[in-house]
């Protein structure tokens, strides 16, 4: 199903819950109607809406659905995406040219419900979206296929976010997304989520099977969450 449609189907099932992707490829979509699209989630889930960042990595999907292109392309598309992005979240009036995309006295409104902006989850793992997570993002996700150890990644954004002024702005995440052939033990999530606390992550990907999908996340929310109540 498409993404962001199926969010809005369960921005009003639910209260509580933050709803985002991790995440969603920006140089697929126009970015300014990217933008409309989350502003809308944001508002009709009254401002639990994060959007992930990334810069795509399926030629397939691209091939049908978009436009492939190279990899420093894509990256470049994807930067001067989230720039035109936040000024439509932010400013009353756009006008923007850049080498990709382009708006001409573009007005969102209504603006979204999170001030200045919902949230940004970048999960790029190659040293220009890291840098990009420390200039835009407000988290950073750090899988387990990152070309490098996890310490030098988190260096290189919070280097990029002080650079900026932008210290302490970027919490990180951790986690292992389920593979296909992957089994559900709590008891070793349970120990990875405890190990990515005391590293200093605030946020955790729980790797949830599609093979007892809710079984498995009713049963982390009783067993494991209650340890973490102060946690996302």
């Amino acid at each position: 199903m498409e993404t962001w449609v199926a969010l809005t189907y369960l921005a009003a099932k639910t209260q509580q819950l933050r709803l985002g992707t991790l995440v969603t490829p920006i140089p697929f979509r126009p970015p300014g109607i990217l933008a409309k699209m989350v502003a809308t989630h944001d508002i009709l889930s009254s401002g639990r809406t994060l959007l992930g960042v990334g810069a795509g990595w399926s030629q397939t999907e691209f091939e049908g659905y978009s436009e492939w292109n190279n990899a420093k392309t894509r990256v470049d598309k994807t930067e001067e995406g989230v720039q035109l992005i936040l000024r439509l979240w932010e400013d009353p009036k756009v006008d923007f040219q850049g080498k990709y995309y382009s708006a001409k006295g573009a007005v969102l409104d209504p603006k979204p419900v999170q001030k200045p902006h919902p949230p940004l989850l970048f999960g790029g793992v190659g040293a220009r979206m890291l840098r990009m997570a420390g200039r835009y993002g407000d988290i950073c996700f750090l899988p387990q296929w990152v070309k490098m150890p996890l310490e030098k990644a988190r260096a290189i954004v919070s280097q990029e976010a002080k650079r900026v002024g932008r210290q302490n702005k970027v919490s990180f995440a951790v986690g292992f997304p389920a593979h296909r052939d992957q089994k559900f033990d709590l008891k070793a999530v349970e120990q990875s989520v405890q190990k990515a606390t005391e590293d200093g992550y605030l946020y955790y990907v729980v790797p949830f099977l599609q093979d007892g999908f809710l079984g498995n996340m009713k049963q982390f929310a009783k067993e494991v969450l209650p340890s973490y109540t102060g946690l996302d």
